[in-house]
């Protein structure tokens, strides 16, 4: 899951494939922007098969908070 998370990660930033970390912040490290968070979520969305519930969304600041979430989806 971790793997294709990135592959979306990196349509939306330039970043090194490398510096994509469970730790990474998607605003300080990445360089996403909201816009490009609320896309990327689509996608992932379809992705995953998950439905994203935006209040619970929002508290996912890392990329390892977002498998968290998609994980809890998946197997809930």
């Amino acid at each position: 899951m971790f793997e294709k998370l990135k592959e979306l990660i990196l349509q939306y930033v330039e970043v090194d494939p490398e510096s994509i970390t469970m730790e990474s912040r998607f605003i300080e490290d990445l360089g996403f922007n909201s816009y490009d968070i609320m896309c990327m979520l689509g996608d992932a969305e379809t992705e995953f098969d998950v439905e994203i519930d935006e209040e619970e969304i929002m508290k996912c600041k890392t990329v390892g908070d977002l498998l968290d979430y998609f994980g809890g989806q998946v197997n809930g």
